[in-house]
């Protein structure tokens, strides 16, 4: 189960991180086809790839948690909500909507305060998913203080 929670976790935040970066990239040097191409590929396969990806996080952590208690268990229990809630609010609408006005060739006003709330929305969950990361790595005893830090 830590594997599979590993793996489904790893493959969520590359593909939000991959989502945003190409998103920002083809913004600032790409041409109207390569940012409806980029927009139609976060839709698909994007999005096929990442929802499993994130129900598959969200149900192993939450089957791991069972057996654990303590402050880190409970800020990522606390987390994961609101991640799962951004994105099923924010983001993947966002995702459909510039996917269909990015085809049409409507690159008006809306499409951008929608892309600015899509990229603050993958940002948010970015910081989020790694700060559970960061705490799943410290209750594994992967981020031990070192003896310098201490003294």
């Amino acid at each position: 189960m830590l594997m599979l929670h590993r793996l489904a976790a790893t493959l969520a935040i590359l593909c939000i991180a991959t989502f945003f970066s190409a998103t920002v990239l083809v913004e600032l040097f790409g041409t109207a086809a390569s940012i409806a191409t980029v927009k139609s590929l976060v839709v698909w396969p994007g999005l096929w790839v990442l929802v499993p990806a994130i129900a598959l996080t969200g149900g192993s952590g939450f089957a791991l948690a069972k057996s654990r208690s303590g402050k880190l268990v409970r800020r990522k229990k606390m987390r994961m909500p609101f991640i799962a809630i951004n994105g099923i609010l924010v983001l993947m609408p966002c995702a459909v909507f510039l996917d269909r006005w990015a085809s049409a060739g409507a690159f008006d006003t809306a499409f951008y305060l929608v892309q600015g709330a899509e990229l603050l929305a993958g940002a948010t969950n970015l910081v989020l998913m790694g700060m559970n990361m960061r705490d799943g790595f410290k209750m594994s005893g992967r981020f031990r203080r070192s003896t310098l830090a201490n003294r």
